[in-house]
């Protein structure tokens, strides 16, 4: 019984950590999009730093659950903003120049996002091992 408990809690905390490294994972890329939000065109009909969104997928862990990772990264493909400022070096013929894709407030709420869940999985963490603690109380008695 005891012996179950404990491989359970192991494959319940690789999972939890699985889902830790890739929330950690998440908001480094949300903090780079969000140092780069004001980013424009340096050469008339150049593009600035376009906005990246991270890519998870299915992953088992070492103990056989079923947890996350960061697949990758992919450019998010909405149009960049433009605005009219004729004399700035990326201004295109017409004077508009082109301007990151990257809204703050969206990033903003996507790290909020990804700290609660980070917290989340790391609640499961601090629970599962304050059961393995009472087991064990309980088993020494």
């Amino acid at each position: 019984m005891a012996s179950s408990l404990i491989s359970n809690s192991d494959a319940a905390v690789s999972i939890a950590n699985s889902a830790l490294r890739a929330q950690q994972q998440r908001m480094r890329v949300i903090a780079e999009n969000i140092a780069n939000s004001d980013s424009t065109a340096t050469t008339p009909g150049g593009d600035p730093y376009q906005r990246q969104v991270p890519v998870f997928e299915p992953h088992t862990t070492d103990d056989g659950g079923q947890g996350v990772r960061m697949a990758g990264i992919r450019a998010d493909t909405a149009a960049f903003h433009s605005e009219y400022n004729p004399s700035a070096p990326g201004a295109d013929a017409k004077g508009y120049l082109k301007t990151s894709n990257v809204d703050p407030l969206t990033e903003a709420m996507d790290l909020k996002e990804a700290q609660r869940a980070y917290e989340s999985n790391l609640n499961v963490i601090q629970a599962m091992n304050s059961i393995e603690m009472r087991t064990l109380d309980i088993i020494k008695k």
